[in-house]
């Protein structure tokens, strides 16, 4: 049998011939998908209705993304290797379809493309087609963890995936394209973290074909000793497979791939067996081949094979031009299809050879469908890590520091399937707590006085956004759990990135047979209203704004106001299923309002009157003061505190809002609030006063359906900001509680009049504080030392 080879024996002629057929099946039915609606096998000559109208899709990538599916699928069958394929150059859409149609997967996902002649037929129509599938490799693919659509996170996907998985092999076929942008770039040192011991392995696999798509490849160009130094000082020793000649290549790259696979086997023994975790010399292939390998050498005169034609399409007008019909069936045909496939279309067995047993094929691996192998994670219980709140405000925290001893705690019971991530910030933010348990994961030299390194740390921090994003992403999409924590201003670094997450979670809604994954949680720290040290380069609150334009479905948004919310919010999202969460709170010493008990029911609520701050005292009020963050609801507070004092008649509502998507409507967002609720909350009529941590803007498009929009006055971020204390940031911003107050005068009917002093006195009192902190240095004693006076009762 199979599984009885040799998997160190040298590819042998019956192997070789083996490998040629599957090689060329792929390729056929890679070019039928670009080009064929009918007559999938070429039962009868080509004619310009059998082509699609709109020739669709990247070939030049193919050929060699088939080559590496087919050998692979050669050492996964001699060796019985769990192992997944992801595909830098994800527009090879066409070529990594081909292989699960062969493997019988898709099939097996969507029974209509059966495979069969009929089944073709559907296989290739719907391929960048309407109603069809993207060009990309994207969700609809079995075995697919990796949208293609923007390059740059194949690798750092490839290594989130390969943790925690230790039998996995991560076969990552980085496109020379694509390993020219800086997401890449970073992602070669991602093996710094990766153990041996306790991982899964990845096997980079760089492809040269030379040629993006219009222009030569950097990495292709370069002598090839400084491409390999390169490689080398990354910590790999790469083996190169390079020619023309298919016998030839096919037997250098299964020798590469057999010594590849014989060091990853040898480096995880002596890990396993030893305990000693050192960081090893991880092998790599490069890989050069032509682009567009065995497709038109020349087009009207032109070279194509080889070169930045090959790209795309390389006979584009097939449906007018007779001599590319002609050359395109030469093409098709010179795969000699009548040795591929059988009378009904079905590949035959010397093909079907190559293909692994069920989960052992790439495109049915479990892993590759996380929702299927994820997992609960053990939570303690989070009301044991809250803080003591006898009346509002009457005690202070860093909300993030209790999230971080429930963190460690979440560490200690989920070993094996939860990371905390961050850019060289999770003890900056106060979460530092998890050090108590655990390490920061680090393979690399390890030097007296460093803090908390280890090889088998849970904590993945690197100076990289991206890296922490798209480690993050694999281990989500390989069905585990995690959290990533950063300063609020830099996590739009991975704006693009997020894009893509939220595209793929949209469309896995979709297909019934992929399950959800655990949701991608963002702690956002360091946020725009509390940057002593930092200022104005560290001050911006628009990630919020961007993660909206998502998917309602998809997209949740959390502003806890205090410690107690902010541990509810916490563990609600690690519940969470298929969602990315935003999360915004402070680590800075703040007034703590709810109980824990409170702060859970308000966190279910989403928002909510806080009647011990409110003066309506069941009644209709005169205004709403309304907030959303925790500075905004501090500064609200102290206003509704001097409205109270100075205007003892004024029936002032404070609603805070954690839940931002309580907002919208009902219609526009499951968690969305119905109208009437909303009104109930914020009537119908009279003035709202809402303190925003964020752009004031948003708020406006979340409300603008509602019935008092026109009422709505939203104070937030106005792009003010430098190196001052926390006061003077409110005041540049017009978000402080003395112009809150001014706001209420204003906007309040008939009140301006008979509060004209007090107006007055909030003007002036801005004005002496921005002097107190100009001369002094710090905020001024009345706002420093204020604090909220009053009962829950």
């Amino acid at each position: 049998m199979e599984t009885a080879l040799d998997p160190h024996a040298p590819l042998t002629d019956y192997e070789l011939r083996r490998l040629n057929l599957y090689w060329r099946a792929a390729n056929y039915l890679t070019v039928g998908q670009i080009y064929l609606m009918t007559n999938p096998l070429l039962r009868e000559p080509l004619t310009p209705e059998q082509i699609k109208p709109r020739l669709l899709g990247h070939w030049g990538t193919s050929p060699g993304l088939n080559l590496l599916y087919a050998h692979l699928n050669r050492t996964i069958v001699r060796r019985r290797l769990p192992m997944i394929f992801v595909t830098g150059p994800g527009h090879g859409g066409p070529a990594i379809v081909a292989n699960t149609w062969l493997e019988g997967t898709y099939s097996e996902r969507y029974p209509s493309v059966d495979r069969d002649e009929a089944g073709m037929e559907r296989l290739f129509r719907q391929f960048s087609f309407p109603g069809g599938i993207p060009s990309h490799v994207s969700a609809e693919v079995p075995g697919s963890i990796h949208e293609g659509g923007e390059l740059g996170y194949s690798l750092m996907h490839s290594y989130g995936a390969a943790f925690d998985n230790p039998d996995l092999i991560v076969a990552c076929v980085i496109g020379d394209g694509e390993a020219e942008t800086g997401p890449l770039a970073g992602s070669w040192l991602s093996n710094v973290f990766l153990n041996p011991a306790r991982d899964g392995a990845v096997l980079p696999i760089l492809h040269l074909n030379g040629y993006k798509i219009g222009n030569p490849t950097i990495l292709d160009r370069i002598p090839q000793q400084d491409l390999l130094s390169v490689l080398h000082g990354y910590g790999y020793r790469p083996y190169v497979v390079a020619g023309d000649e298919p016998d030839r290549v096919h037997r250098e790259l299964a020798a590469a791939l057999d010594r590849a696979l014989d060091e990853i086997a040898a480096i995880q023994g002596r890990a396993r067996s030893t305990g000693v975790v050192e960081r090893p010399r991880w092998p790599m292939i490069v890989l050069r081949t032509p682009k567009g390998w065995t497709g038109p050498h020349e087009v009207d005169g032109r070279r194509v094979e080889g070169t930045f034609r090959a790209h795309q399409v390389p006979l584009a007008g097939v449906r007018d031009n007779p001599e590319h019909l002609a050359q395109l069936e030469r093409w098709m045909r010179g795969y000699r299809p009548e040795e591929l496939f059988d009378a009904t279309g079905s590949p035959v067995p010397e093909v079907c050879q190559l293909v692994p047993e069920g989960d052992l094929r790439m495109s049915a691996n479990p892993r590759t469908n996380g929702g299927e192998v994820l997992r609960d994670l053990v939570l303690p219980d989070y009301r044991e890590y809250g803080v003591a709140v006898p009346e509002p405000g009457a005690t202070a925290a860093g909300a993030t520091t209790p999230t971080g001893r429930w963190l460690r705690d979440v560490i200690v019971a989920n070993p094996d399937r939860f990371r905390l991530f961050g850019p060289d910030e999770v003890a900056s933010n106060k979460l530092d707590a998890v050090f108590e348990v655990t390490d920061r994961v680090f393979v690399a030299e390890r030097q007296p006085g460093d803090d908390h390194l280890s090889p088998d740390g849970r904590v993945m921090e690197v100076l990289s956004e991206h890296l922490c994003e798209g480690w993050l992403e694999g281990y989500l999409l390989t069905g585990r759990h995690g959290v990533f924590t950063s300063y609020e201003a830099f996590i739009h670094i991975v704006d693009s990135m997020v894009n893509q997450h939220a595209k793929w979670l949209k469309t896995t809604s979709d297909i019934p047979w992929r399950r959800p994954l655990a949701s991608l949680n963002y702690l956002l720290s360091s946020h725009v209203w509390r940057q002593d040290h930092n200022g104005f380069s560290h001050q911006d609150p628009g990630f919020i704004d961007h993660v909206v334009n998502k998917k309602a479905e998809v997209v949740r948004v959390y502003l806890p106001p205090d410690a107690n919310t902010l541990l509810s919010i916490m563990d609600h999202c690690l519940r969470s299923r298929h969602y990315i969460n935003v999360v915004v709170a402070g680590k800075q010493p703040s007034p703590n309002w709810l109980s824990m008990d409170e702060a859970v029911l308000h966190c279910q609520r989403g928002l909510g009157i806080w009647g011990w701050a409110s003066t309506d005292e069941g009644a209709e009020p005169d205004v709403v003061l309304a907030c959303a963050g925790d500075v905004p609801t501090l500064e609200t507070l102290a206003a509704a505190d001097l409205l109270r004092r100075h205007l003892p008649d004024l029936r002032v509502r404070v609603v805070n809002v954690v839940d931002l998507m309580r907002l919208q409507s009902e219609v526009a967002h499951p968690h969305g609030l119905p109208d009437a609720q909303f009104d109930t909350i914020f009537t119908r009529s009279k003035p709202v006063i809402f303190a925003y941590h964020g752009y004031p803007a948003l708020i406006h498009r979340l409300t603008y359906r509602r019935a008092n929009h026109d009422n709505l006055h939203v104070r937030g971020y106005q792009e003010e900001g430098t190196t001052t204390t926390p006061f003077d940031m409110v005041m540049l911003n017009q978000l402080d509680r003395f112009h809150l107050v001014v706001d209420v005068i204003d906007r309040v009917p008939g009140l301006s009049a008979r509060a004209a002093h007090l107006r007055q006195s909030m003007v002036d009192a801005r004005q002496e504080c921005r002097d107190y902190t100009r001369r002094y240095g710090e905020d001024a004693p009345r706002v420093a030392e204020w604090r909220w006076v009053g009962t829950r009762g």
